[in-house]
């Protein structure tokens, strides 16, 4: 059994709870998506699969090396692929195979891989959050960086200095999100809280590598500290 699945974001939404609790919830199409390559330990070094997701639409301007690689495993060509772990244990899906929502089951936890919406150019204040210096009295240092770099030693920039460039557009994976609902019969997949990227964004959804326990209520008060 393979520990994730590729998917769409579609959107935001809110989900009422059985006990009645209002959460924010993402909903995600999830799959299904079939297996392109196996990768073994003896072959390749470690144990995985290549899985493509399968659209509505299918993948029509596909070039020579993609339409091969799929005709290998004798699945139309797919326009994403990722590669997902092989559970420990457990026999790897061959070349063909299906891979659907139903691998997760509902209060599970689950990290969410994906790539961070682009804001283009911005400035240190926006970009890494620089309180920058005062906005009157002739100051001419509303949003300005500040000192980045001693001028006799080392007389240079250091490299990692934060400064303003390209923002957003990055590989973010948030974890531990629970599972809320699965639809299996339409894909759909419900996680608590947000998931990174703009509706229509593909994400890798796994199982998680470092689950947190649930919380459990206390069921004693502790002691007001003070006098009996």
């Amino acid at each position: 059994m393979v520990t994730g699945i590729i998917g769409k974001k579609v959107g935001m939404t809110q989900l009422f709870l059985e006990d009645g609790t209002l959460e924010p919830a993402t909903v995600i199409q999830a799959g299904p998506c079939i297996v392109v390559q196996s990768k073994s330990g003896q072959t390749d070094g470690y144990d995985a699969v290549q899985i493509g997701l399968v659209e509505t639409k299918p993948f029509r301007s596909a070039n020579k090396a993609i339409t091969g690689h799929h005709k290998n495993a004798n699945v139309p060509p797919t326009r994403v692929q990722r590669e997902v772990k092989v559970a420990k244990g457990a026999e790897a899906p061959k070349p063909g195979d299906q891979v659907l929502v139903s691998i997760f089951n509902k209060g599970e936890r689950v990290d969410v891989i994906g790539t961070s919406k682009g804001h283009g150019f911005q400035g240190v204040v926006k970009r890494h959050h620089f309180k920058g210096g005062p906005g009157g009295h002739g100051s001419m240092f509303h949003r300005a960086p500040g000192s980045i770099g001693a001028s006799s030693y080392p007389s240079r920039v250091m490299p990692g200095m934060r400064a303003h460039g390209h923002m957003g557009v990055d590989r973010v994976t948030v974890r531990n999100l629970q599972v809320l609902r699965i639809d299996a019969e339409n894909h759909l997949l419900l996680v608590k809280g947000a998931v990174p990227g703009a509706n229509g964004g593909y994400v890798v959804i796994r199982k998680a590598v470092a689950a947190k326990p649930e919380p459990r209520p206390q069921l004693q008060e502790k002691p007001k500290k003070g006098k009996k």
